[in-house]
């Protein structure tokens, strides 16, 4: 069931995606299961309590899946469904158009420089 009337499906996927944490967890899982302290680690400046948040609503939209060992220390990992993998496919353009973007900003800041 659709939680709220969609216009597109851009509309769809952004509402996934929203916020600045949700697209970098996906990148930080994108080579496999990792555990909650791996993946923070990977993504400095987010909370413990934001990334937690973020897993758990990745994982009610089907994009993560956390899975728990029964051992002593209890272990946990996330990593991507097919859907999540797929989303980060879908995303791969989008991240190959930003790091075009960073290469021009780059060369206007060096071109400023050498011209001051």
């Amino acid at each position: 069931m659709m939680q709220r009337p969609y216009q597109c499906g851009i509309d769809a996927a952004i509402d996934v995606i929203d916020g600045k944490w949700k697209v970098l967890v996906l990148w930080a899982l994108d080579s496999g299961a990792r555990r909650f302290g791996e993946t923070k680690r990977l993504l400095p400046g987010i909370s413990e309590k934001v990334l937690a948040q973020q897993l758990r609503e990745l994982e009610a939209d089907g994009i993560v899946h956390r899975e728990v060992y029964d051992q002593v220390p209890p272990k946990v990992e996330y990593s991507l469904t097919g859907r999540g993998r797929a989303l980060n496919a879908a995303l791969a353009p989008l991240n190959a158009w930003g790091k075009e973007r960073i290469a021009l900003l780059e060369a206007a800041e060096a071109a400023e420089e050498t011209a001051a």
